[in-house]
């Protein structure tokens, strides 16, 4: 028996247009990289007046986005994302001049060691070069990521999903205007407009340097495919929040119902709560009425069921990533069972343990395999902004750096400088010199 399977795009060669605007990124990129700190620090302060210059009109895009994914019935999570109104705007108005404010990545000496007499050698941070970064509905993220790029000396070529088209082409002239009276060429920040864009940018390599996908497990999955540029970035965002045997039960039900409603579209918001059997007679009925009182929807285990929960959950929705007032509740006869579980279901984003049991704690923290490892907390706190980033370019999930929100470190590489006086390796492979290695001050 046949079945249909769906096509994947075809990734195209980038046309010569594209290809010559990379390039003018990529030429502007490289200048920038060698601005000084406080050219670029009031490049993104110039950025951040841009915008504020263009609120209304910038405001004004984004309701006619709005109306148009209204018209097209574009999923609640996506329409929270992409929704940009005055608060929301001025917050990320606020989170580029926090930016701006932030000390600078570059230039920084890692590693300062004497080879031999005269010959010394150094490890100084770099700009990456030219970012890529696609991602859906989320206009702000033009915002975060052009202000994270210019303070880091990096150029970027931004693609937006088509749902946030007309408010991606009004920040990005906002922030172009606001470069215009800087040192930084407001060439350096280019947007794609275009489906066919957008996949021929994963064959730029040799024009960029780093691609960073913010959007659905699919989008990520794809571009990794489909690339031979580095990829930074996370599927998806599966969160659990684990309430131990000994508990505060107050702490834990604030903790959980701020980390799955207080924004439940984002990616740090928890899809599966794990209650101890010992307290779960005493927190789920509190918890089952708390959930309810705020529109969420419980889907739980049989243990939780007979607690409460209404109704059942099945295999797949302790893999899922509802981003939505849905919680899956599983109840787990012990902390072994709550690491096995999230070992077996998780996404490495960020998860939470409830308790007041310091060994508890501790094991947790240590053996949960996830960019963020939290205690007492909710898992919103998950941010760049929050973490005095300033903003993110996204949060990654992989186990090499850099991990979690990254911000301004995680777009940095170094480079090895050595400085001689005519030295030849010869020399040492004779054993006429020999190495000192001796370490200078950074």
């Amino acid at each position: 028996m046949s079945r249909s399977v769906q096509a994947l795009p075809v990734v195209p060669d980038p046309s010569p247009e594209l290809l010559q605007r990379a390039l003018a990124v990529r030429r502007s990129a490289t200048a920038l990289g060698q601005l000084g700190d406080d050219q670029r620090r009031a490049a993104v302060e110039a950025m951040a007046d841009g915008l504020e210059r263009s609120r209304e009109g910038i405001l004004a895009a984004n309701r006619a986005d709005l109306e148009a994914a209204a018209a097209d019935g574009l999923a609640p999570a996506l329409v929270a994302r992409l929704k940009l109104d005055g608060a929301k705007l001025d917050a990320a108005i606020a989170g580029v001049r926090q930016v701006a404010a932030l000390s600078d990545p570059l230039g920084r000496r890692q590693l300062h060691t004497e080879l031999d007499q005269g010959l010394v050698l150094e490890r100084i941070t770099v700009p990456l070069g030219v970012l890529g970064v696609i991602f859906e509905a989320r206009p702000d993220a033009v915002m975060q990521i052009a202000s994270l790029a210019i303070r880091s000396g990096n150029g970027a070529l931004l693609k937006g999903g088509k749902e946030a088209s007309r408010s991606c082409v009004a920040i990005l002239a906002a922030l172009r205007t606001g470069l215009a009276g800087s040192a930084v060429e407001p060439s350096a920040l280019e947007l794609l407009t275009s489906r066919q864009e957008s996949l021929a940018l994963l064959r730029l390599d040799g024009l960029v340097d780093l691609i960073i996908p913010r959007g659905s497990n699919a989008l990520v999955r794809f571009i990794q495919d489909n690339t031979r540029i580095p990829v930074l970035g996370h599927a998806d965002g599966i969160c659990h929040l684990y309430v131990d045997r000994q508990v505060d039960v107050d702490q834990a039900l604030a903790v959980a119902i701020d980390a799955k409603t207080q924004y439940p579209a984002a990616c740090n918001a928890i899809e599966t709560l794990l209650v101890h059997e010992a307290s779960a007679p005493l927190f789920l009925p509190r918890a089952v009425a708390a959930f309810s009182a705020v529109g969420v929807e419980l889907r739980g285990d049989g243990p939780a069921r007979a607690l409460g929960v209404s109704a059942a959950a099945e295999e797949d929705d302790w893999r899922t990533e509802y981003s939505d007032l849905i919680l899956a509740v599983k109840v787990v006869a012990g902390l072994e069972e709550a690491l096995d579980h999230i070992a077996t279901y998780g996404s490495r984003h960020t998860d939470a343990i409830c308790t007041t049991d310091p060994q508890a704690a501790d094991h947790f923290l240590a053996a949960v395999n996830s960019a963020g490892v939290y205690l007492n907390c909710s898992t919103r706190f998950a941010d760049g902004f929050r973490y005095g980033f300033g903003a993110e370019v996204g949060i990654s999930t992989q186990t090499l750096p850099p991990r979690g929100p990254v911000g301004l470190e995680g777009l940095v590489t170094y480079r090895y400088r050595l400085r001689g006086e005519g030295h030849i390796a010869a020399d040492y492979a004779s054993g006429a010199r020999r190495f000192s290695h001796r370490a200078l001050p950074l």
